[in-house]
């Protein structure tokens, strides 16, 4: 497969031998996220100072196996932004909502789910849930959904804790 290639690059990675040391490292400890690494190769290949190799994005993306774009946008965030910004991912803190339940409202609201039920039921519901947390002011809002999510990851890891600790023994054939 020949991958497309632009006309002229835009963005020349010259890495300094510091830069390049530091790459090598992060390649060979082995305990980086693959994302990290692969971008480390990208900048190691397109090099073109006088110890890089310069490969064109063309031959890095078969070598690869990965995208002409992920190599420009590389090559972008390592000349606007220095090693940093080519190494890590960028997080926007408008990219996701703030969380509802913080560590201390979470488990108010699984000490509230394990209390009893309101008087006249058997049991607790999402939506009494819900009324229940903004009354007794642990939240100032929040969606049946958003418990009930929040209540199944609770209970998830905590059976998945339980279940990791501790071993059965197997039931003898008959």
């Amino acid at each position: 497969m020949i991958a497309k290639q632009p006309a002229v690059k835009r963005y020349i990675v010259t890495l300094s031998a510091d830069e390049r040391e530091r790459l090598n490292a992060l390649i060979q400890k082995g305990t980086s996220p693959a994302r990290q690494v692969l971008k480390a190769r990208i900048l190691l290949k397109a090099d073109a100072s006088e110890a890089g190799e310069a490969w064109s994005d063309g031959r890095i993306a078969e070598a690869l196996d990965t995208s002409i774009d992920t190599i420009s946008r590389t090559r972008q965030q390592l000349v606007e932004g220095g090693i940093e910004a080519a190494l890590t991912r960028k997080h926007s803190p408008n990219s996701a909502r703030p969380r509802i339940f913080d560590g201390a409202a979470e488990a108010k609201l699984i000490a509230l789910a394990c209390s009893p039920p309101p008087k006249g039921r058997k049991r607790w519901t999402l939506t009494l849930l819900e009324t229940a947390v903004v009354q007794l002011n642990i939240v100032d809002r929040a969606s049946d959904n958003t418990i009930g999510r929040t209540l199944k990851k609770t209970l998830s890891s905590l059976t998945s804790r339980s279940n990791g600790s501790s071993r059965r023994r197997p039931t003898p054939p008959l």
